[in-house]
């Protein structure tokens, strides 16, 4: 049997690859004008495990979980069989007015999943979305919705977030960012937010500890809370890590003081799990860890194990019932294409199946720990100015002669160079500014990781040279 035209494209050199790409493709979060010089473009032909493979054969390690989704490696076959199984019976149908196996069990088992809080009412329907961005909007569409539709407090419009924070790149989750490189541009187009200091640890003061500039970021938060009283719907947030904003770091603390705080002021509580949730930080989701619960969670990335678009959001019981009545127009009336898909259902339950049966949670512990051990050394190195963990997150700041109060000149690219750097000798970081970062699949193992501690400190050398 010949080979067709794709196969061909596989067999190609990697070069031939890139010419093809670039002639039709327009890439994501990308300076277009950089390629195919100055910012490398790796073709990937599969995958295997923690690794990219080339047309060329060529091996990569994913050390960013190629942004952030694969849980247990590339070509998981628990989770390819599921979805081959699932396609063969119902690829898709309407989910307005029809229901299908998956997403009723997907939700029965992520609701059993959730994080709760003693004396809180559970969280008690799942509504599904495609990706990370749209889960965010439906969050702060039901929020808002949910005070139009009672209709007594009118004022409650506007949405608290948090300085450094992002949430996604439609206008609503842009609306609630705060990363300039991302808003600045749509400026016009956006809402306008209020947002609170962050309780990044990164920004405590010399001699202050986590906890404390935790709380002080929370007293912060409590004035603005005060100030705009009966004005804010809700209130979101990444637990623990806001992610794209650098890997910057919080104390659980704060998670305490802010559901408190929701609670005396009347406000919403959406936690934004996207990228922290399923096992990332420690415990299955990141609110576990201050023994919180939030009003609307948020989870995308890793909930089909990397596999298929997919989010979901779950809500309380009191937030679904204010949608109830006789007007259709008090009705959610948001909608995808796709919504609920039933292959994409598949995929997450076969994801929850690895977790319930191979004790995920603590196996990444101890991955955990031998990346602390790993990393360890970084920290004495002239220009990094802080290495920072949260789970299997770690991020290595780099700065001028290590002072945070000395970042390097922009014009510089320090990270850029790193990537390129660690690209060359098999290894994708994919920096934030000036923070490499390990986020890697949770199948790599102990030569794979110290694979990428060397490549990283090798790279932070010759990057900063």
């Amino acid at each position: 049997m010949g080979k067709t035209h794709h196969d061909a494209a596989i067999l190609a050199d990697a070069d031939a690859w890139r010419s093809r790409d670039l002639a039709v493709l327009w890439h994501p979060c990308t300076q277009m004008r950089e390629h195919p010089g100055t910012l490398p473009l790796l073709p990937v032909s599969r995958g295997e495990g923690a690794w990219l493979v080339g047309p060329d054969g060529r091996r990569t390690l994913d050390a960013v979980s190629s942004w952030w989704v694969n849980l247990f490696g590339h070509g998981e076959p628990r989770i390819a069989e599921a979805i081959g199984r699932q396609a063969r019976t119902l690829e898709h149908v309407i989910l307005a007015g029809c229901s299908h196996l998956p997403a009723v069990e997907l939700a029965e088992r992520l609701l059993a999943l959730a994080p709760r809080q003693s004396g809180r009412d559970p969280l008690a329907k799942v509504f599904y979305a495609d990706n990370g961005s749209a889960g965010v909007e439906v969050a702060l569409k039901m929020a808002f919705q949910w005070f139009a539709n009672r209709g007594d407090e009118p004022r409650r419009t506007k949405f608290v977030a948090l300085e450094n924070g992002y949430h996604g790149e439609t206008i609503g989750a842009l609306s609630v960012g705060d990363i300039p490189l991302y808003r600045r541009v749509y400026a016009p187009l956006l809402m306008e937010a209020l947002f609170a200091p962050s309780p990044d640890a990164y920004l405590a003061r010399e001699g202050q500890s986590a906890a404390g500039h935790a709380e002080d970021a929370a007293d912060a938060l409590a004035r603005l809370l005060d100030e705009h009283a009966g004005e804010i719907c809700a209130l979101v947030l990444e637990p623990l890590v806001q992610c794209a904003g650098g890997m910057r770091m919080h104390d659980p603390v704060y998670l305490k003081r802010v559901r408190e705080l929701c609670d005396v002021h009347g406000v919403f509580l959406i936690a934004d799990e996207i990228a922290v949730g399923f096992g990332r930080t420690g415990t299955l989701f990141a609110c576990e860890q201050a023994g919180i619960q939030p009003d609307l969670l948020c989870l995308s990335k890793g909930l089909t194990g990397g596999f298929l678009p997919l989010s979901a959001v779950l809500a309380t019981q009191v937030i679904y019932e204010g949608f109830l009545d006789d007007s259709r127009e008090r009705a959610f009336l948001h909608s995808h294409s796709y919504t609920g898909n039933p292959i994409a259902c598949a995929a997450a339950l076969a994801t929850l199946d690895i977790f319930e049966r191979d004790d995920v949670v603590a196996r990444n512990r101890r991955t955990a720990a031998r990346m602390a051990e790993l990393a360890a050394p970084l920290r004495t190195h002239r220009h990094v100015a802080d290495v920072r963990q949260t789970g299997m997150i770690l991020a290595i700041e780099l700065a001028q002669d290590g002072r945070r109060d000395t970042p390097f000149e922009a014009t510089r690219r320090i990270g850029l160079h790193a990537y390129r750097h660690a690209v060359d000798r098999g290894v994708l970081l994919r920096p934030l500014g000036d923070v490499l970062y390990w986020m890697p699949p949770y199948c790599i193992d102990d030569a794979e990781l110290e694979l990428i501690a060397d490549v990283t400190r090798t790279a932070i050398e010759a990057a900063t040279a």
